[in-house]
């Protein structure tokens, strides 16, 4: 299988760079995925197609302001001459993935800087990261020391870390998040829940349908690029996740009684298909999960999928694909180009059912 089967050809004008005022105002486009028929719909309308009895499973992770900019400190302790003889040449670094003291998986701009040993002061010495190690394609493992509350010196010298194809400022730092997001950790939004809103969550509950939390923070291997021609040899970054107990339970009894799991963007399908046992039931706890999903894999909980449109040749593309088939969301896609819909992290929705 190769990755430009799952290439398509997107004006840039389409990528959308700023989230609407009113976030389930987006466009909808519904496919059923065992016939290729498409519909255009409000993202509202979505309670037109879900019924009494669905489960709807949506991600309440929380993206923390990963994005640090600092200056590489001299050995003596001083901030790099280097770095002050170029104006504005800083040292970037993208916090991945918390692993235990202190220290976070991380990747760094520009690597070159940043060998072990290294040190990166942030907010004139209020935090200092120190490289202890290069990892695999490059990441670096940095032990910060601090003196306070992590988070809050994080919140305030950090930046969100919005897409790089997003080129225009967040005025409001929440609107890169879910109005449901609850555990810190993320990089980067699980996208497909910024269409809804607390009235509409609401509504959809009043309904007679169960909405479960689990939680995946999502990593930006998520979103790295298909490097390999054949995708098998590409390799996903693990990502955490945890199903709590109750989340468990109200999946398997949905699936019992033969009514649908929708999960609301692929950061929820990949946390519930990792979760899931050898019969089909989601087993609680948390983990690390790399799984990459592409045609030929069977769903073992997911029955629907709530999604932004992803980029070309890129996992995501690959794990829709594996739902609707190939054929069926090219063509889906091709449509969505030709009706001027917004696409990736705060552009439109699509529906799969």
């Amino acid at each position: 299988m190769n990755r430009q089967d799952f290439y398509y050809d997107l004006p840039e004008e389409l990528i959308a760079q700023d989230p609407l005022l009113d976030r389930s105002g987006s466009r909808l486009l519904v496919l059923d995925k065992e016939t290729g028929h498409i519909e255009h719909r409000i993202f509202r309308n979505i309670t037109e197609y879900l019924r009494a009895g669905d489960c709807l499973v949506i991600n309440n992770t929380k993206v923390i302001p990963a994005r640090l900019i600092g200056e590489k400190i001299h050995e003596q302790g001083k901030v790099s001459k280097e770095q002050e003889d170029t104006p504005g040449a800083k040292i970037e670094l993208l916090l991945l993935k918390r692993r235990e003291n202190d220290m976070w998986e991380t990747l760094v701009k520009p690597g070159k800087k940043a060998k072990t040993g290294t040190k990166i002061s942030f907010g004139n010495g209020i935090l200092i990261g120190e490289i202890m190690d290069i990892m695999e394609e490059g990441n670096r493992l940095v032990k910060f020391s601090y003196e306070g509350i992590f988070e809050e010196i994080l919140d305030r010298l950090g930046e969100m870390p919005l897409p790089p194809y997003i080129t225009h400022q967040l005025e409001d730092k929440n609107r890169y998040q879910t109005v449901y997001a609850k555990y810190e950790g993320s990089a980067a939004a699980p996208t497909a829940g910024l269409h809804f809103t607390q009235e509409l969550l609401r509504e959809i509950e009043a309904m007679g349908i169960t909405i479960v939390h689990v939680t995946l923070h999502v990593g930006l291997g998520t979103f790295r690029p298909v490097k390999a021609d054949n995708i098998l040899e590409h390799h996903m970054h693990s990502e955490f996740y945890q199903v709590s107990e109750e989340a468990a339970l109200k999946i398997n009894e949905t699936k019992k009684k033969g009514n649908r799991v929708i999960c609301v963007g692929t950061t929820s399908c990949r946390t519930v298909e990792s979760a899931v046992d050898e019969n089909g039931n989601v087993i609680a706890g948390s983990g690390d999960t790399a799984i990459f999903i592409y045609p030929g894999y069977e769903f073992k909980v997911l029955d629907c999928l709530i999604t932004n449109f992803h980029l070309p040749e890129s996992t995501l593309m690959m794990l829709v694909s594996a739902l609707a088939g190939r054929d069926h969301i090219m063509n889906a896609y091709e449509e969505a180009v030709k009706e001027r819909y917004r696409f990736f992290s705060f552009g439109d929705a699509m529906f799969i059912q």
